[in-house]
């Protein structure tokens, strides 16, 4: 598997990266409890397929259940061949308060150690905000602690997973976080208003949301009522599906690669046959120039009604 440049913090990643979270916890469509997902060892097994096959770059955090324990088991003694991204927990309290002064240094360093304890490691490759909005990207103690930690050697790169192109153009301009998590899919092209942006600040950007937690799939079908919409959308994507042969899933992850600002795609992989489907995607070759140009004409027209997590709290991902 081909490598890219990770920004500017000298690190290249595959490109693809393989998300965590479906290894620590449930999550997904039809995924209740644990006993849908992968066992300890099967997980292992599956962290170690990755590794052998090419992808260099694992996603966690804090907040994923047993991903990082698991990461931790399964890269122990194979920690120089792996870049490893991990996320702070939530800084935002239940009063929707941020910590400050000596409880928001203890707080941001006591999740990073808790990190590096599951993950079996003395340092990380990439440490980042999770869930941010304005108020965390504005808070200058909090890009301080992070800038701290890169210092000290505890982290390599900085990081933010952002949800808004507004809060991707805030957080390049802050010139702190060296490495973005965007979403960014066939649906929803927003971010791309800001790739030349980061590039020329060197800014790693790593996409998530390729496939809309597996909508752009064959589960794109026979959606709850209120997704009608977004259901007639998606089978419209038959006719690119036509004219390149691909299936869904991987016209959405070629798509996604075709853009040279990207860093890595995020991938959630708890089956061997998603691995496998990743890697025939990634694959070098990408989408031509008049596919590309019809494929940004099919974005969805009304991006923010594509919202996962409110469709998750209605119930309509069921």
């Amino acid at each position: 598997m081909k490598k890219r440049p990770l920004g500017n913090t000298g690190i290249h990643v595959s490109e693809i990266a393989f998300g965590g979270v479906e290894i620590g916890m449930p999550y997904g469509i039809g995924v209740e409890n644990a006993a849908d997902m992968l066992s300890e060892s099967e997980a292992i097994e599956l962290l170690h397929a990755a590794l052998d096959a090419g992808i260099n770059f694992f996603d966690t955090a804090r907040m994923y259940g047993e991903s990082e324990a698991i990461m931790g088991k399964a890269f122990k003694h194979r920690r120089d061949e792996v870049v490893l991204c991990t996320k702070c927990r939530h800084l935002i309290d239940d009063k929707g308060k941020i910590p400050s002064g000596s409880a928001l240094k203890e707080f941001i360093e006591g999740s990073l150690n808790e990190s590096l304890r599951a993950l079996q490691t003395d340092s990380v490759d990439v440490f980042m905000l999770h869930q941010v909005n304005f108020e965390i990207l504005e808070n200058e103690e909090i890009a301080s602690i992070f800038l701290n930690l890169k210092k000290e050697g505890k982290i390599k790169a900085t990081g933010a997973s952002v949800y808004t192109p507004e809060e991707t153009q805030k957080a390049i301009e802050t010139g702190v976080w060296d490495v973005l998590q965007i979403p960014f899919n066939l649906m929803d092209q927003r971010q791309e208003t800001f790739f030349s942006q980061a590039k020329e600040k060197g800014v790693g950007l790593v996409v998530r949301s390729v496939l809309m937690k597996g909508l752009l799939s064959d589960r794109g079908k026979n959606l709850h009522p209120a997704l009608k919409k977004v259901e007639q959308h998606i089978a419209g994507y038959g006719e690119l599906m036509q004219r390149t042969s691909f299936d869904l899933p991987m016209l959405a992850t070629k798509f996604a690669l075709s853009f040279p600002e990207v860093s890595s795609i995020l991938v959630g992989i708890d089956r061997k046959e998603y691995l496998e489907q990743s890697l025939e995607a990634a694959d070098g070759s990408y989408l031509g120039e008049e596919t590309m140009q019809r494929a940004k004409q099919m974005a969805f027209p009304e991006p923010d009604f594509l919202n996962l997590h409110h469709w998750s709290k209605m119930n309509w991902l069921k």
